[in-house]
């Protein structure tokens, strides 16, 4: 394991990825004209430090982390990462911070999940290809 994180194996996502660490701000790093931030979790199996890049959701400093993956029957990677090892860094534009994450249920999602669709409308698509509840973290 090193110390510096995993770009992703999926090249627009590790291109992203690096226009934000070359730049050293998140800002003007956009899917879809929808800002991103850049979240850094650890692997389960691994324990290697990973970027992931997400849509940004974010109210009163808390952040969302919703695990769309496009739609796909099947969950991220990062998921089962953040599942295992909630402690993740998140940076919103220069600022950096550390941060826990947890699974969302109930009301509470449902809340998060409105303000994801409202960042970024693709999501309710998404929901809608898959028979998957798909899971949405809060970070704060």
């Amino acid at each position: 394991m090193t110390e510096q994180p995993e770009l992703s194996p999926t090249d627009w996502v590790r291109e992203q990825t690096q226009r934000i660490l070359e730049q050293g701000t998140t800002e003007g790093v956009e899917v879809f004209d929808r800002p991103v931030v850049l979240f850094t979790t650890t692997g389960v199996k691994s324990g290697q430090k990973r970027y992931v890049p997400l849509m940004r959701v974010e109210e009163n400093g808390r952040y969302a982390m919703v695990a769309s993956k496009g739609g796909d029957p099947k969950h991220p990677a990062w998921y089962h990462n953040v599942k295992a090892n909630p402690a993740v860094t998140v940076q919103d534009g220069t600022e950096v911070s550390e941060m826990t994450a947890r699974e969302l249920e109930g009301d509470e999602r449902e809340h998060w999940w409105k303000l994801a669709v409202e960042a970024y409308p693709p999501y309710a698509e998404y929901q809608t290809k898959t028979d998957r509840q798909i899971p949405v973290f809060i970070v704060e």
